[in-house]
């Protein structure tokens, strides 16, 4: 490697950026300091260091990496600790991740919203609910932390999850008390917490506290917490409060104009005994009685596609481009997951290759993420694999590390060992450094389907990151060596025998 002859941050970051071994950026990062006294490391560098290493799984290296940091004064940008927690959460070292938020006043940081929020989903996601509890009332309080709804909005939807809608709607209540409002994210949680608890008349309160506190002007993307409500009355047999909510709903939330109420026949949903087309009249009436919005269409299918409800979703799709409104990649992102579920990768396709282009949507690396694993769920990997192709010409559109991961375990899970061992060299041309079980995992399928030569290499590539092959590997390995020596008429006797020899 050649080093620059004037070195700043943004040329190392690019040095780094460019290894293929995450143990030699660290020794270029280190060295950096040695070879240029006048140069210093800030804080973007480091964010790049830690995410390397972080995701080759160097620990022991990520924790010299932060106490550098810390030492050194640099600014540490919340969003760098942030993401420190969650590579060590992700990892199981959760001591490691509360042992760093606790040490944060040491470091260079003046707000610490993000790393508080990002543990606490943390503990919530792991269910040590008592270690939030504390967590919580320890730090919430904090001039360092700014603001609460999001981290309300976790505790809400962890007891929600835990069908504790009875303590999520105290703390809701509790809210204002810290000057803290609650937003859409809010009462989505709560609603749907309520509902399916059966606390009924809990979320019909709960709807009129809205009206007033978000849904004074009327917005569409409303309308999906108000088909939650409606949609569990009538699967609790209370149509006709569901009616009368309904209407209430399209005059005081959804800001109905009074001409379009009179060209609404509400009551045509008490002909029907179907629930399901009860349901449908209902949802129809939220996207047409208000005023008809991009919003409103896209959160009513995206719900729809979320449940599963393909043919639904696809009608309020359809009709929301033939009113002229515009979709968003969202939305086809939600139809192609929808349709992956069920095993439907071929349709997928289709949306990516006519559905978006008609639309003028161009797909992300999400998009893209969706139909490869879709795909590869299927057992059509190697079709998947022309995806990647096709984000590489793609303006914008680069593959992540998700997508490699993808590809690879769909590769392997059908036996392409080779064609595995391709989509890894090209994650590592990108630096993304696969875990250990990637490696162990590929190394025992080349050795299986004879690729001996090519195991190897893996192996030593592995190795050189320091990390360590399973005792399987090491089998699988041998016992190719002696299929081979077998193949080519030498008896595994003399084989031991030649090799005992070599080694003494």
């Amino acid at each position: 490697m050649r080093w620059p002859r004037f070195l700043t941050p943004v040329n190392l970051s690019q040095l780094i950026r460019k290894q293929k071994n995450p143990l030699t950026a660290f020794q270029i990062f280190n060295e950096a300091k040695s070879r240029y006294p006048n140069y210093h490391h800030n804080g973007p560098v480091y964010a790049i260091m830690i995410n390397i290493l972080g995701n080759a799984g160097r620990f022991s290296e990520l924790k010299d990496l932060i106490e550098q940091m810390k030492s050194e004064s640099c600014e540490s940008k919340d969003s760098v600790l942030a993401n420190a927690i969650k590579i060590y959460a992700k990892a199981d070292l959760l001591d490691e991740a509360i042992s760093l938020f606790r040490n944060i006043p040491q470091f260079n940081c003046v707000n610490w919203t993000h790393s508080f929020n990002s543990l606490l989903e943390v503990l919530l996601n792991e269910a040590k609910f008592e270690t939030a509890h504390h967590f919580y009332l320890e730090n919430s309080n904090r001039w360092e932390v700014k603001s609460h709804i999001r981290s309300f909005n976790l505790l809400i939807d962890a007891l929600c999850r835990k069908n504790r809608s009875d303590l999520a709607l105290q703390i809701f209540q509790e809210m204002s008390d810290q000057s803290c409002y609650p937003d859409r994210e809010t009462y989505r949680l709560l609603m749907r917490g309520l509902c399916e608890d059966g606390r009924l008349n809990e979320a019909v309160h709960l709807l009129y506290s809205m009206f007033w506190r978000i849904s004074q002007k009327g917005c569409g993307e409303d309308v999906s917490i108000y088909r939650i409500l409606l949609h569990a009355l009538c699967d609790n047999g209370h149509v006709g409060g569901a009616l009368e909510i309904l209407a209430k709903v399209l005059k005081k939330g959804l800001k109905t104009p009074k001409r379009s109420l009179q060209g609404l026949n509400i009551n045509r949903c008490l002909e029907g005994e179907n629930p399901k087309r009860i349901k449908g009249l209902i949802s129809e009436a939220l996207i047409r009685g208000g005023i008809s919005s991009s919003a409103s269409y896209s959160a009513i299918t995206l719900d729809l596609y979320s449940e599963g409800k393909i043919c639904d979703a696809n009608k309020v799709f359809d009709e929301m481009l033939d009113r002229g409104f515009r979709s968003s990649v969202s939305m086809y992102e939600a139809k192609i997951s929808a349709l992956c579920d069920v095993r439907r990768a071929e349709e997928a396709l289709k949306v990516i290759g006519k559905d978006m282009v008609e639309g003028n949507c161009v797909p992300s690396v999400t998009t893209y993420n969706l139909v490869m694993k879709g795909l590869c769920d299927e057992g059509k990997s190697l079709m998947a694999v022309g995806y990647l192709e096709k984000m590489s010409k793609q303006v914008g559109c680069c593959a992540n590390k998700e997508s490699y991961n993808i590809l690879l375990d769909g590769l392997c899970r059908e036996g392409q060992y080779v064609e595995g061992s391709r989509v890894l060299e090209r994650m590592l041309d990108r630096s993304f450094w696969p875990c250990d079980a990637t490696y162990n995992r590929l190394i025992r399928g080349l050795c299986l389907v004879g690729k001996r030569y090519e195991a190897v290499l893996w192996l030593e590539e592995m190795v050189s990151q320091g990390k360590t092959p399973k005792i399987s590997v090491w089998e699988s390995l041998v016992f190719a060596v002696f299929a081979d020596m077998v193949e080519a008429g030498t008896s595994v006797v003399d084989t031991l025998q030649h090799l005992t020899k070599s080694e003494l």
